[in-house]
């Protein structure tokens, strides 16, 4: 069967003098998606200036990913992280699903559907 991980690659803007409350909003995020059964990984990479950051999530299907875009994490804290940074991107690899689909979209996720994969 092939690869049915969903992976979310998120970039964002840190806003000038907000870094300390960005890393307290994302030390939260990540404690709650540590809970998700479906999140397989959750990884955050900092510029060496500390004005740009990555997300690199990973889901097990795009039944985890439709609950992480529907749960706590991202309906409560995401609005949070925003208010100290501004997305510049976010891309979506895998299939997600209709309904997490849906919720991407509302937000300029871009979705790119597995093409070819050989998974170990």
């Amino acid at each position: 069967m092939p690869n049915q991980k969903v992976y979310f690659i998120v970039d964002l803007t840190i806003h000038e003098g907000q870094l300390a409350n960005f890393e307290a909003t994302v030390k939260t995020m990540t404690e709650g998606t540590l809970k998700e059964s479906g999140a397989l990984g959750y990884e955050w990479y900092l510029s060496k200036d500390r004005k740009q950051c990555r997300l690199i999530e990973t889901y097990a299907d795009g039944d985890a990913a439709f609950a992480h875009v529907s749960g706590a994490v991202v309906q409560q804290l995401v609005p949070k992280m925003l208010e100290n940074s501004s997305l510049t991107s976010f891309k979506v690899y895998g299939d997600p699903g209709p309904k997490a689909s849906e919720i991407l979209a509302k937000v300029g996720a871009e979705i790119v559907p597995l093409w070819h994969a050989l998974g170990r």
